[in-house]
């Protein structure tokens, strides 16, 4: 793969609910953002910490298109 055709992981304004995380993952790995949402659903559930704060960091860490 060349540097032009490489994928850059990006925070997605098309796909995006609050913040673009699970959009841009969706993009990146190619498969629909609602498996990420469900994802970090799921670790809500356990009490909010672990899926809230892997949410934020990801905000954080990966960059607006």
């Amino acid at each position: 793969m060349s540097a032009s055709n490489r994928q850059v992981l990006r925070r997605s304004r098309a796909r995006r609910i609050v913040a673009g995380v699970c959009g841009g993952l969706g993009e990146f790995f190619g498969i629909a953002p609602i498996w990420f949402r469900l994802g970090f659903l799921i670790a809500l559930i356990p009490g909010g910490v672990p899926g809230l704060l892997i949410y934020l960091i990801l905000w954080f860490i990966i960059p607006s298109e």
